[in-house]
């Protein structure tokens, strides 16, 4: 037995056996100026190391990507996008799945992803909850939370006890990883979205944010706290009696239909935002903690490709520079990748990819056009700090008299930034305007001098600027945007862009007035004009030809690129690969798909990138003026040279020769995984559901004994309940009311007699099977089996609701002729329940299906013996079995190839549910009566691109006459050439037989 009755019931006294009065200094801001210098902020940004940086960062969970092998390629993929800062959620009930056993090992151990994001050259801004939400089963608190007695998330001794473990735990490791130590670790997150309570529960409850905070303050934590609340109420401040040092608040602005991509809410774009941060926070940096990066999206929803088709490219350049127009300086989009639901992580909205519809798809890919948008955005703070000290203002007409564009300044005393937008934020329709611009030498300007406007098309913004910087170079104004400019000894390069079919001008002070068009053919696509000799104006129109750009020298060493945004979309500014390195390097490379890192070495440049193509290279600045070698992912490529530097070059692509084995063809084997209903099935190991009260104080139980999976150590998978009854021969029906969540579907025999299934439905979390008996023998033995699947837990959002605490389990029953207590329950879930087995794949990757709790889903499990057959075969009859075979995978080095199983989605020959397994991880749940999810893509690292692999799936058919899937097969996605090297495989343990297993 996991639990006895004792043990269950004063779980939660048990961790919060001493008292948790807790004197914690208020002076939080003294308190960290004693500890540490290299982390301040004024109210307009965080300095590290005494430098004003735009904190531009995005977030990507380690958990949701159990290959450690495969953390450097995301992190050199955000950092060669321009990112200079990593933001992660840190999963409790991942780590300490057993109350007092904290287990950060394996593909659990951060401290990998922390050196990897070091040597991206990533800070890393660390959210460790202890509450995260994060579509996470629990919103990240382990389900033994459901037995600590009083509310969650609230000042009792239970509850602040119980985290003690964690936090002190987790502390440790993030303290490690600050910079104090020389880690990347800048800032740091507790709690999460805490805004909301029901009556009777203090919100903001000052207390519970003090013992929170005293708890990673007396770690060792260092590094500035912030918050994270879900709208701008100001409960926690840098000025509230519990306090932060840095204010934040989230925000999802265009919301979660996905279902309507095309259509943007009305009244979606925040324009408050500045008015209210100027109340409650003005003396710290703006801050958004979480911004919307993609979508979640639900059980029977439309799928993460029409996120990515909402929250697209047009969507980050409107409100991702509503955002800068308002002077957030520390900015996290949620989610930059998203990753897999592996192991039944999710919560039980969630199904298995938590793709998002993030800039870089939940293969690592980075095709979608949002990354390349992000990729610009990101490269101007790296090339503009007078952004940083900007005052920001109200928007006003005074900069353009078209009432359709909306313009909001951000102003230093020299340099000055313009954010135009529609007025209408979800126009799509061409608007032209002119734009008033403020320079310090000549006044008001009203732009374009030698066109008739500008034009806004679709729904886009731009960042006009004036008096511009470049180096030592004076952009007296520009309404193209700016990408990036470098100076070197001999020149300087600016590199500017706009869109398809706009006009765009630019004007810089004179100097020798040696001007010369390099590209592009003056009087028909480029203007140039002088003003009273004192500085030269360049205006130009951009086709939609992405290849369309112009090329202008500006005195002698003064070299602009006026490019279309299509093409800029091929330039990169790389990262030096150097490891902390928290800028970029000084080479400006058009490369095509990826650009990971460029470094001089005298008189060679090497490049490191991955190619999806044959790729032209052209290396417009940073090369050696006299380079000798030029080398792509260790090879040497012949290259050119101009007589201004212009390096160029082709990196040849050959698609490798892939082949799979054919999944129908390999020799599976089969075993049923539903042997409770046979008639000489022992379950005298199984736990006794007998608990009269249930330790879960929220929910009062409604059964004569508690039948909740939570009560007895059972938080995750399949779950199965054995009732057990003498019969008085009046049984006529039994209803049962099972709650697996969201999606979760159940089925019910007796003995071996087959009564019903309930299937499921997207957004029900129980669901009833109602059941004629057949006639019973007074005074003969029976037992009820239900099986259910489930789905994951509630998060914990609102204090006093906790919903963490809505059990999973059989809610009721009625069994006319029978009051309860004369059934004798018996329950299993995952082998172990808190005290899980396999502790290399965590708590939550097996439920209790026969199969998982005597570790056949792992690889060598003792399969001689079973019967052949394959899962495309079938089942007759209604139960649930499981199929396994192992196939060989021999891809071709230096690719990556991402690959997917693929499910048919039919069922007309059957309702059916089904899991599938790769060298024991869970890696796909799927419910093809629901979906939306039939391809489940499973990481090189899980699977083994060079060896042997173990495929397991089981099938659950749900009704009478069974059920046949109709296919399964592999998906290929996009192959590209990489520089990253060799994955590190996750560790992947096989069968052992299992003590204790039943």
């Amino acid at each position: 037995m996991l639990f006895s009755k004792l043990q269950a019931l004063v779980l939660g006294l048990t961790l919060a056996s001493e008292a948790t009065a807790r004197a914690v200094n208020l002076d939080t801001q003294s308190l960290y100026n004693r500890q540490q210098d290299l982390v301040t902020w004024d109210d307009h940004s965080l300095f590290v190391r005494g430098e004003r940086v735009m904190v531009f960062s995005g977030e990507f969970h380690p958990f949701r990507l159990p290959v450690p092998g495969l953390w450097l390629d995301v992190l050199q993929k955000i950092k060669a996008s321009g990112y200079n800062c990593i933001s992660i959620y840190i999963d409790w009930f991942l780590l300490e799945g057993e109350p007092g056993k904290f287990r950060a090992e394996g593909v659990f151990d951060l401290q990998p992803f922390f050196d990897a994001a070091k040597q991206a050259g990533l800070y890393v801004l660390a959210r460790p909850g202890p509450y995260i939400n994060a579509e996470v089963s629990g919103g990240g608190f382990p389900g033994w939370l459901s037995r600590v007695p009083g509310a969650l998330r609230t000042n009792t001794d239970e509850f602040i006890g119980a985290t003690d473990n964690y936090i002190k735990e987790i502390s440790k490791i993030i303290a490690k990883n600050q910079i104090t130590n020389d880690g990347p670790v800048i800032l740091l997150q507790i709690e999460n979205e805490y805004q909301n309570a029901i009556d009777g529960y203090d919100m903001p409850s000052y207390d519970y944010w003090n013992s929170v905070e005293g708890q990673f303050r007396d770690t060792d934590i260092a590094v500035p706290i912030i918050n994270n609340e879900a709208h701008q109420y100001g409960y926690i401040t840098a000025h509230t009696p519990a306090s932060v040092d840095i204010y934040g608040h989230d925000g999802y602005p265009l919301g979660f239909d996905c279902e309507n991509p095309q259509s943007w809410p009305e009244d979606g774009l925040p324009t408050d935002w500045l008015a209210i941060n100027n109340e409650i926070a003005p003396d710290t940096p703006y801050t958004i903690p979480e911004f919307q990066g993609g979508g979640f999206q639900h059980w029977g929803q439309a799928g993460f490709a029409n996120c990515a088709l909402l929250l697209n490219m047009e969507f980050e350049r409107v409100l991702y520079k509503n955002n800068y127009a308002v002077g957030a300086t520390i900015f996290n989009i949620y989610m930059i990748y998203g990753g897999t639901n592996w192991g039944n992580l999710g919560g039980h909205q969630g199904f298995t990819s938590y793709d998002y519809g993030a800039q870089i798809t939940e293969e690592r890919q980075l095709w979608r056009e949002k990354y390349s948008e992000v990729k610009l955005q990101a490269n101007f703070f790296h090339v503009s700090p007078a952004f940083l000290e900007a005052d920001r203002f109200n928007s006003s007409l005074q900069f353009t008299h078209n009432d359709a564009i909306t313009v909001t300044p951000a102003t230093t005393n020299s340099t000055k930034f313009y954010i135009a937008r529609h007025t209408d934020y979800a126009n799509t329709e061409s608007v032209p305007y002119r734009l008033t611009v403020k320079t310090v030498d000549y006044g008001e300007i009203e732009i374009p001098q030698l066109g008739d406007s500008l034009v806004m098309n679709r729904r886009d913004s731009k960042i006009h600027v004036s008096d511009y910087p470049a180096g030592d170079k004076h952009i007296i104004y520009s309404s193209a945007e700016v990408f990036t400019w470098k100076k070197y000894d001999d020149k300087t390069i600016l590199v500017v862009y706009g869109g398809p079919n706009e006009h765009h001008e630019l004007a810089v002070a004179n100097d020798d007035n040696d001007f010369r068009i390099l590209e592009g053919d003056e009087g028909e696509n480029v203007s140039v004009q002088s003003a009273k000799d004192d500085y030269t104006i360049i205006s130009w129109d951009i086709s939609d030809d992405p290849e369309d750009r112009k090329v202008v020298r500006v005195h002698s060493d003064f070299y602009i690129y006026m490019l279309n945004r299509n093409e800029a979309y091929n330039f990169w500014v790389p990262p030096t690969g150097a490891g902390s390195d928290y800028g970029t390097s000084d080479v400006i490379v058009k490369a095509g798909y990826l650009m990971r890192t460029a470094q001089v070495d005298g008189a060679t440049l090497n490049l490191v990138g991955d190619v999806n193509a044959t790729t032209p290279i052209e290396i417009i600045g940073g090369a050696p003026a006299k380079l000798e070698a030029l080398n792509f992912n260790g090879r040497s490529l012949p290259f050119t040279q101009s007589n201004l530097g212009v390096v160029k070059a082709t990196v040849d692509f050959e698609a490798p020769d892939i082949k799979l084995p054919c999944l129908s063809n390999l020799q599976w084997k089969k075993i049923d995984s539903l042997p409770e209903i046979s008639g000489d099935y022992d379950d005298s190991a199984w736990v006794d559901a007998d608990l009269e009260e249930s330790p879960n104080d929220r929910y009062p139980i409604k059964t004569h004994v508690s039948l909740r999976a939570g009560d007895y150590g059972f938080h995750t998978g399949s779950v199965l309940f054995r009732g057990h009854f003498t019969a008085n021969g009046k049984e006529s029906t039994f209803e049962v009311v099972p709650q697996g969540g969201s999606a979760s579907g159940s089925s019910l025999w007796l003995d071996d007699t087959f009564l019903g299934s309930y299937l499921g439905e997207a957004e029900v979390i129980n669901g009833t099977i109602t059941a004629d008996l057949p006639a019973l023998e007074d005074g003969s033995e029976h037992v009820f089996t239900l099986v259910m699947d489930h789905m994951g837990l509630h998060d914990n959002y609102v204090v006093g609701e906790d919903m963490l605490k809505d059990p999973r389990g059989i809610q009721a029953y009625d069994f006319p002729g029978h009051d309860g207590s004369d059934i004798t329950w018996k329950m299993t879930g995952n082998l172990g329940g808190e005290q899980y087995v396999d502790k290399v794949r965590g708590p939550l990757n097996e439920g209790g299906l026969f199969v998982e709790r005597q570790g056949f889903h792992q690889p060598s499990a003792p399969t001689s013996a079973w019967d052949e057959g394959k899962p495309t075969d079938g089942m007759s009859d209604p139960g649930i079995t499981y199929y396994t075979a192992t196939f060989d995978l021999d891809i071709p080095e230096g690719y990556d190839v991402p690959l997917a199983f693929k499910f048919d989605d039919d069922v007309s020959d059957g309702v059916y549910r089904a899991q599938l397994y790769v060298n024991g991880y869970q890696y796909g749940k799927f419910v093809p009566l629901i979906g939306p999810q039939y391809r489940f893509p499973v990481h090189e690292g899980i699977l083994n691109h060079h060896g042997e692999n173990t495929i397991g799936i089981t099938i659950w058919a749900q009704e009478r006459g069974g059920a046949k899937p109709k296919g399964l097969g592999w998906d290929v996605s996009m192959i590209t050439e990489t520089g990253f090297g060799t994955v590190e495989l996750s560790p992947a343990p096989g069968w052992e037989k299992r003590k204790g297993a039943y």
